[in-house]
């Protein structure tokens, strides 16, 4: 942890003893030598690295308080000399600030020119999530009077409007034509007035019998049902008004 936190230590010690060094020459001289590092950082910005570019800008910031602080001391230190430092240092840095601005004017034009989307492409842009193209699989209605072959293994016998599955499990009340879903998780068969739908979702032990639907098909291995055949069909989740309905 040490050896980490020691080069942003030695960045700030560099700095101290730069502005301790400015403070303790006569500011006559410290204030030339700060003129010119501004007049090698203005006049040769393109030629000089970034790097030594930052260094040259940081050693102004750091170096003003320095010559500041020698006026102050040559002015005699009274009220006077430190009202004079104040107004020096509110407009060096404000010419600092200037000089900054003027020397990143580059990049401020950079960022202006970058390509931006035009008008027609922002009102031409798909807004929300992609569109998906739903395809439902018809369900495969058999007449269950001999029997049905039951994909997740056996047979399902049907008696008196009963449905008696090898497996275990016995749906009751329903009507003679039955499917299963494309993995066998879901059973369906008409009610028995033939006025609606009974599913059984097997994998959750859950049975819906829903009046006036009818299963339109299978997508994802989920049911999907409509009322008229002109109708958009819905996933049973949209039906029930419950998002707890997983696929399969």
């Amino acid at each position: 942890m040490a050896r980490r936190r020691w080069p942003a230590w030695r960045g700030v010690l560099a700095r101290s003893a730069w502005l301790a060094l400015l403070a303790l020459l006569p500011w006559w001289l410290g204030l030339p030598l700060l003129l010119a590092l501004a007049a090698v950082v203005t006049l040769l910005q393109h030629r000089l690295a970034d790097e030594h570019a930052a260094l040259i800008r940081c050693a102004l910031r750091w170096g003003l308080p320095g010559v500041l602080f020698a006026l102050q001391r040559a002015l005699g230190g009274d009220a006077f000399a430190w009202g004079a430092a104040l107004l020096g240092a509110l407009a060096g840095y404000t010419l600092l600030a200037g000089l900054d601005a003027w020397l990143d004017r580059g990049q401020h034009r950079a960022l202006a020119a970058a390509p931006s989307a035009e008008w027609p492409e922002l009102a031409m842009a798909p807004i929300g999530p992609a569109a998906e193209i739903i395809e439902l699989q018809p369900p495969a209605w058999q007449v269950a009077a001999d029997g049905l072959l039951d994909p997740l293994g056996g047979r399902v016998a049907y008696r008196d409007g009963a449905y008696l599955f090898e497996s275990g499990g016995c749906i009751d009340g329903a009507g003679a034509p039955a499917a299963f879903s494309p993995g066998g998780r879901w059973f369906a068969a008409h009610l028995r007035n033939g006025r609606g739908v009974l599913l059984w979702d097997r994998l959750r032990g859950r049975q819906h019998r829903l009046r006036g639907w009818r299963l339109g098909g299978w997508y994802r291995g989920q049911p999907w049902l409509v009322r008229r055949d002109d109708d958009m069909p819905l996933a049973l989740s949209a039906v029930l008004g419950d998002d707890d309905v997983e696929e399969a």
